[in-house]
């Protein structure tokens, strides 16, 4: 399955939602008709695990075609979520991060062809229940069908993680065939943002446990350059001064347990 991230900004009028401009174009407020005999043959044979809610959306007919758990979730009945009330019931905090996030992944994908390529996103973030409380967690979206090579619609997964601890720096990983190149778009987008990948913050848990970039370099198969430009850009990022004031920093934030 290919997957890719879709989030952005809490609690505003939909006309002044900042998407940036691939965004914009793929969000409504259509809800899924649950009674349909397509949303029937979700449920029967789509499975959602404890904790977990599940949505299908169409960018093809700019609605949702199923949803399930979502009033266990986050308070909002199955039949009434929206993707329009899925990105905005981020919380503030995040949405800066996530909205910009969001617009340069669906730029990097739309912009490639997919195929059955099994690139892949995923984030941890808070959302805000319809009570008005933050919930923790692990989101994941992936393309569920295509044309063409191109993206028609997605399945997104959301599921409640409370043992995330959440800093100042925003976790994020991209997978599949072309990962760096994805991953190198995504951070060069984001460098302003607080914000880590999955493959930095591999690279810099084996420094936070002595190993030399040389040895991490030959750990991960790749040139010991390779592993300095994933550790050296944290230095300005996250504003530090030396390795160990980086190390120090990604144990204050959560990044590194």
């Amino acid at each position: 399955m290919r997957f890719f991230i879709i989030f952005t900004i809490k609690k505003m009028h939909p006309d002044k939602l900042a998407f940036g401009s691939y965004s914009k174009g793929f969000i409504t407020d259509v809800p899924a008709d649950l009674t349909s005999p397509e949303a029937l043959h979700f449920k029967n044979t789509i499975r959602r695990f404890a904790d977990e809610a599940i949505y299908i959306y169409s960018f093809k007919e700019n609605k949702m075609l199923y949803a399930d758990g979502w009033e266990e979730l986050l308070g909002y009945a199955d039949n009434e979520i929206s993707m329009l009330t899925i990105v905005n019931i981020t919380a503030p905090e995040y949405a800066p991060f996530s909205n910009e996030l969001n617009d340069k992944a669906l730029m990097f994908l739309h912009n490639k062809f997919i195929g059955d390529e099994p690139y892949s996103f995923t984030i941890e973030l808070k959302k805000i229940h319809k009570n008005g409380t933050p919930v923790p967690l692990i989101s994941k979206v992936g393309v569920f069908t295509t044309e063409q090579g191109k993206v028609t619609s997605i399945i997104g997964h959301s599921q409640k993680n409370e043992s995330i601890k959440f800093g100042n720096v925003m976790r994020y990983a991209a997978y599949g065939p072309e990962k760096s190149e994805f991953e190198e778009e995504l951070n060069k987008q984001l460098f302003r943002y607080y914000a880590i990948s999955e493959k930095e913050k591999d690279a810099l848990s084996l420094v936070a446990e002595g190993y030399s970039f040389k040895e991490i370099a030959a750990r991960f198969g790749v040139s010991q350059s390779a592993i300095e430009k994933r550790i050296l850009p944290m230095y300005k990022r996250f504003n530090v001064k030396s390795l160990t004031h980086l190390i120090s920093f990604a144990f204050a934030n959560h990044i590194l347990p």
